[in-house]
C-alpha cells in the first residue's frame, strides 16, 4: 500500500517569548499510511532499535459496517515513506481484540503489541508477538484478565548499554477500586510476562492513564493523572514514578504537580471525548540538556492555562522529583476561545522539543488542524507550525464508545526527521495521516533564493545575547549537483559540542538559524562553525546573563 501525498505551502507566524520572529514559507507533505474503507484512530508508532528504517505502527480499527474492532498493523522498510500491513492484528483470539494498541520491536527484531480485550468476551490486557515484521502473531498472552482502563501504553528499553536491554514493559490503571497504575514486563520477547505489579498502591484517589518509556540508562518511568470522583472526572494532578532496577522497585511521586485537565466533551466539536491525561519524554541527545523529562497536558482554568483548552508543559531536571511551573506552548492569545487539545510528545536527536497536537485558531470553531510547536532552549520559547495540509470537522466514530474520536496521537524523531501522526476524517473516514518533516525545515529561513558567489559567515546577532541570538550564512553553488551538504554547530570554547542548528542538503541561497539554548547556558564564549565540503569556518559569540 503506498503513500499518496499532498504538498502545500504554508505561512508561519513564529512567537515566543511575547516576540514575533518574521514569517517563512515551509513546504509539508501529508499522506494515509494505509488508505481503507476501515476507520482506524489512535496511532502508535515505533522504530526498530538497529534498524532505524523498520518501523512499526498500530491504531484502533473499527468496521462500521459489521462492528469488527481490532488493531492495525502497519509496517515499513524505507522509513515511513511507504506502508504495508492490515487492519486486523490476526492473533487469536481474533474476536478478543478491543483496540488501545501498544507496539514495540525489541532488540532481536521481535515484533509486539499490546491491547485490551473485549468485556464481552474476556477483559483484561493481552500481548502477542511476531517474528515475521508482523504476517503472523501467537495468540494471546493475558497479563491481566481484570477490567483495564483502556489508556494504558507500553515501550521496549532500546538502548545498549543498559542492562534491561531488550526488556518491554506494559502499564495501565486497573479498573478496580482503589484504580492504581499497573506494570508488567517480558524478558523473552513476549514468549511469557511478569505478573502486573500496582506500582503506587494505594494511591490518593483513582488514576488515569499509564505512560511508560525508558531512559539511556534502563531506568523505566511511568507517568498518570489522578483524576477526581466525581464526572467528568477531571484530571487535578499529574502523578510520576521512576524504576532503576528494571521496574522492580519504584520511587513514586503520587502529586508530581497540580493540574486541570480538560476530560470530559467538546461541544463545538461534535461532543467529542477529549482528556488531559499526562504524556511526556527524556532528552536522550547527550546536550546540555540531556536527561530532562518534557510532561505535557491538556489544560484549562488553571494558569498558566486559559479559560479554553491549552497545551501545557512541565520539565523535571531530576529524574522527576521536582518540576517546573507550567508553561503554555501555544502562542496564541491566552482566552481567545480557541480550542487545543490532544497533545504528543517527542524530544530530537539535537535536543528540540517537539509537541503536536489539534489546534482551530485558524479555523471555525466546529473544526481543526495539526499544529507542531518546537523549543530549542527547553521548552522557554516556542516556534509553531501547521503541519496538516488540510482542515476537518472532529466527530463521535460510528460504532465506537459513546463520544470517541480517539484518545491519543502521536510524533517521533529519529535522526534529522520528526515522523507525526494523527487522526482525521478529511478522506469521508477516520484514518491515521503522516508528516515527515526535516529537522533542518523547522530550524533555519531562506532569506534570499539568489544564488551567492561564495560561502559566507555572518557574525551572530545580537552579539552579546541572552538567550537566543541569529546566525547567518550563504551556500553558493559548488558543484553540478542542486544541493550542498551543510553543517553548522555550536561549541563551547573548549571544543564541546553543544548543539546542531543545521545538518542538511540545502540548495544554494542565504540562510538564517536561531540558536535558542542560552537560558540552559552559563555566560560566556561560545563557537559557531560553519562545514560544507572543504569549506568551514568559525566566529565567536558571548553570552551575558
Amino acid at each position: 500500500m503506498f503513500k499518496k501525498i499532498a504538498c502545500f505551502v504554508i505561512t508561519v507566524l513564529i512567537i515566543g517569548s511575547g516576540s514575533v520572529i518574521p514569517q517563512s514559507n515551509i513546504i509539508f507533505s501529508n499522506f494515509r499510511i494505509f488508505p481503507s474503507v476501515v476507520t482506524q484512530t489512535e496511532p502508535i508508532v515505533c522504530f526498530r532499535p538497529n534498524n532505524k528504517l523498520i518501523l512499526f505502527a498500530s491504531a484502533y480499527t473499527i468496521n462500521t459496517t459489521n462492528g469488527f474492532i481490532s488493531e492495525g498493523v502497519y509496517v515499513s522498510t524505507n522509513g515511513g515513506y511507504n506502508w504495508f500491513g492490515s487492519d486486523t492484528c490476526k492473533g487469536n483470539n481474533l474476536f478478543n481484540h478491543g483496540g488501545d494498541p501498544g507496539v514495540s520491536i525489541d532488540k532481536n527484531g521481535i515484533f509486539l503489541i499490546t491491547h485490551i480485550g473485549k468485556a464481552n468476551v474476556v477483559s483484561g490486557v493481552y500481548s502477542h508477538y511476531s517474528t515475521n515484521m508482523g504476517n503472523t502473531w501467537s495468540s494471546a498472552y493475558p497479563l491481566t484478565t481484570q477490567q483495564p482502563e483502556d489508556k494504558g501504553s507500553s515501550t521496549t528499553d532500546n538502548s545498549p548499554v543498559s542492562p534491561y536491554y531488550g526488556r518491554t514493559y506494559a502499564s495501565w490503571v486497573n479498573f478496580v477500586n482503589p484504580f492504581p497504575v499497573l506494570v508488567a514486563y517480558t524478558t523473552n520477547s513476549g514468549i511469557s510476562w511478569t505478573s502486573p505489579a500496582a506500582i503506587n498502591s494505594p494511591p490518593p484517589q483513582r488514576c488515569s492513564g499509564g505512560y511508560i518509556k525508558t531512559g539511556n540508562d534502563g531506568t523505566v518511568y511511568d507517568a498518570w493523572a489522578g483524576v477526581s470522583s466525581v464526572t467528568p472526572f477531571t484530571e487535578n494532578f499529574a502523578g510520576f514514578g521512576y524504576s532503576n532496577n528494571g521496574g522492580a522497585n519504584w520511587t513514586i511521586i503520587q502529586n508530581a504537580y497540580s493540574m486541570h485537565g480538560i476530560n470530559g466533551t467538546l461541544s463545538s466539536k461534535g461532543n467529542i471525548r477529549v482528556n488531559g491525561l499526562p504524556r511526556y519524554d527524556i532528552d536522550k541527545s547527550g546536550g546540555a540538556r540531556n536527561g530532562w523529562i518534557y510532561m505535557i497536558t491538556a489544560e484549562s482554568n488553571l494558569s498558566p492555562a486559559g479559560t479554553d483548552p491549552d497545551i501545557i508543559l512541565h520539565r523535571s531536571t531530576n529524574n522527576g522529583l521536582n518540576w517546573s511551573a507550567g508553561i503554555r506552548i501555544n502562542q496564541d492569545a491566552l482566552n481567545n476561545g480557541r480550542i487545543q487539545y490532544c497533545p504528543s510528545v517527542c524530544v530530537d536527536s539535537a535536543g528540540g522539543v517537539n509537541v503536536l497536537f489539534y489546534d482551530d485558531r485558524n479555523t471555525s470553531s466546529d473544526s481543526t488542524e495539526v499544529f507542531l510547536a518546537r523549543s530549542q532552549d527547553g521548552g522557554n520559547t516556542w516556534r509553531e507550525y501547521v503541519v496538516s495540509s488540510h482542515r476537518f470537522k472532529p466527530k463521535p466514530i460510528a460504532g465506537a464508545a459513546s463520544s470517541y474520536q480517539g484518545d491519543f496521537i502521536t510524533i517521533e524523531s529519529n535522526g534529522n526527521k520528526i515522523y507525526a501522526y494523527w487522526m482525521d476524517d478529511y478522506s469521508g473516514i477516520y484514518q491515521i495521516w503522516s508528516s515527515i518533516i526535516d529537522i533542518s525545515s523547522v530550524l533555519i529561513k531562506t532569506i534570499s533564493a539568489e544564488i551567492p558567489a561564495d560561502f559566507s559567515l555572518y557574525q551572530n546577532y545580537p552579539n552579546p545575547f541572552n538567550p537566543y541570538t541569529k546566525i547567518k550564512f550563504s551556500v553558493p553553488s559548488i558543484s553540478t549537483s542542486a544541493h550542498v551538504m551543510v553543517s553548522l554547530k555550536v561549541y563551547d570554547i573548549l571544543g564541546k559540542e553543544i548543539e546542531t542548528l543545521v545538518s542538511d542538503n540545502l540548495p544554494p541561497g542565504t540562510y538564517e538559524a536561531q540558536f535558542n539554548s542560552g537560558s540552559s547556558l552559563p555566560s560566556g564564549t561560545y563557537i559557531y562553525r560553519l562545514s560544507a565540503g572543504n569549506y568551514t569556518e568559525s566566529r565567536k559569540m558571548v553570552l551575558v546573563k
